[in-house]
């Protein structure tokens, strides 16, 4: 297959749905894991965007469930023969936010669980695979010119910003950061490059119930860059990332935030 193949979960609305359009556009086969049933109007969009149907793929599971990675990791490789680019975009925020004091264990085993402990699983279990598709590299004599593969975290501004009433999620993102890390340092002589993404305030339905408050922060000056986040923007840096065009770069942190990471007086 002459087409690269990204899998992103979460991409069936807001910044991964962003995320995949914006891959398919770039030439890429885009598989997509979601918990729902196949959202039927998104993926015509994409196979549109796309130009063929066989472009596009959709697996219904959930990044917190291990024995999901090998049905999608089985269902690209047996579609398309090949594995380039994992964007590990699914992720939750506590169905009710609640201060660090009165914040319960159910909540916080969630949130860990579908932001962290899934992804780090995903990307062991996309790695292993790419290796195992790739070849040895022993007989190489440095690690190849190009990435064999690219992996793009997508973490938060809430790794390093606290939100007292959403500890869980702050937690988990901080989570990712180190997760990359260590994936980067572990995957650079295999021939892949990790990556992290750190969108600030996006417009999505995560965002949606507190609408009023980030308008507010935005007409306080909360980010030199005044105004909401989209989900191309998002898109925009992982498309960069993906691209292959930064090969002696991994561990890298992109923030999509508007400037919010900047300390200011």
């Amino acid at each position: 297959m002459t087409h690269k193949v990204a899998l992103v979960t979460g991409g069936k609305q807001g910044i991964g749905f962003g995320i995949a359009k914006r891959l398919i556009a770039d030439g890429f086969a885009v598989s997509i894991l979601d918990v729902s049933d196949e959202p039927v109007d998104a993926l015509a969009e994409l196979r549109a965007e796309a130009g063929d149907d066989s472009l596009v793929r959709y697996v219904k599971g959930s990044v917190d469930n291990l024995d999901d990675h090998k049905r999608y990791l089985d269902d690209a490789v047996n579609a398309w023969g090949r594995l380039d680019v994992l964007v590990n975009n699914a992720g939750v925020a506590p169905r009710e936010r609640k201060d660090l004091l009165e914040a319960t264990p159910e909540s916080f085993d969630r949130v860990l669980n579908i932001n962290l402990r899934g992804p780090y699983f995903l990307t062991q279990a996309f790695a292993n695979r790419v290796i195992e598709l790739r070849g040895p590299f022993d007989k190489l004599p440095e690690p190849p010119e190009q990435p064999v593969a690219t992996i793009i975290n997508m973490a938060s501004t809430s790794a390093e910003t606290v939100s007292l009433n959403r500890g869980e999620y702050c937690i988990s993102k901080a989570g990712v950061h180190m997760a990359t890390s260590l994936w980067a340092v572990r995957l650079a002589p295999e021939g892949i490059v990790v990556y992290e993404v750190r969108p600030g305030i996006i417009a999505t339905s995560m965002t949606s119930t507190v609408h009023d408050k980030y308008n507010t922060f935005f007409a306080n000056g909360g980010a030199p860059i005044g105004r909401w986040g989209k989900p191309a923007d998002v898109a925009g840096a992982v498309a960069i990332l993906a691209s292959g065009n930064t090969p002696y770069s991994t561990g890298d942190i992109i923030n999509v935030d508007g400037g919010m990471h900047i300390p200011v007086l």
